[in-house]
């Protein structure tokens, strides 16, 4: 089990520009993802399954309409670029979307060799602190009975990622238990595979913060073919 943790260094700002898909694009993490990117320069091919949300996508993305649960969509959406991110999230009844949408981003992604994936993922197969292992979906303090239906499929979602027999180089970002629109800190803890939490037993992440993270790790990989977590 991996505990460490380590206080969030900000990336310095001259990281290269990249090349980077965005499935998801117009979800309330996506979204924050794709501005996060922006403001640092880099290139940004916002995707979503409709065209009739084009409006809601920033304006200096380039806006195109795909599935990332069809690998011939990622494929497609994947060529030329240098990172596929994946911030997409099942409809309600349709967890079981989770974890097939990973093993079309894989199969897709075969098809565009060297082209790195991350997966915005959910906090429900964190251990949490203390507990000899309990993981956090079977602790209701952090994964209400409410929320066990996507925790569980996010769950299965990062089960396909780590056990899939595939050279594509990923990385998964747990979040933490509560995440929620807020505030841009870049103050945040880094973690590995246990729950971060404060002092009070709190935990949680602003999606500002998330995306934050999600793009350093984009520009300064330090998990590769690895899940991580970010928290205060």
């Amino acid at each position: 089990m991996h505990t460490h943790t380590d206080t969030h260094i900000p990336t310095p700002t001259h990281a290269p520009r990249t090349r980077v898909t965005v499935f998801g694009a117009a979800g309330t993490a996506g979204s924050r993802v794709v501005t996060e990117a922006l403001s640092r320069g880099h290139e940004v091919t916002a995707v979503v399954r409709d065209a009739a949300r084009f409006p809601e996508l920033h304006p200096d993305a380039t806006h195109r309409t795909g599935d990332a649960g069809n690998p011939e969509h990622v494929a497609e959406l994947a060529a030329g670029q240098d990172v596929v991110i994946n911030a997409t999230r099942p409809a309600p009844g349709r967890e079981a979307d989770h974890a097939a949408v990973i093993r079309a981003l894989l199969a897709g992604l075969a098809e565009a060799p060297g082209v790195r994936l991350l997966v915005i993922g959910g906090a429900g197969s964190l251990t949490v602190p203390g507990t000899s292992g309990t993981l956090a979906i079977d602790d209701p303090r952090y994964v209400p009975t409410a929320w066990r239906h996507i925790a569980a499929a996010s769950n299965a979602q990062y089960d396909a990622l780590r056990t899939a027999p595939t050279d594509v180089n990923w990385t998964y970002l747990s979040p933490s238990a509560i995440l929620e629109p807020g505030t841009r800190t870049a103050a945040f803890r880094l973690g590995e595979d246990e729950l971060l939490v404060d002092a009070e037993g709190n935990s949680s992440l602003s999606m500002e913060d998330l995306a934050v993270a999600l793009l350093d790790e984009m520009e300064n990989p330090r998990h590769p073919r690895a899940r991580f977590t970010a928290g205060y």
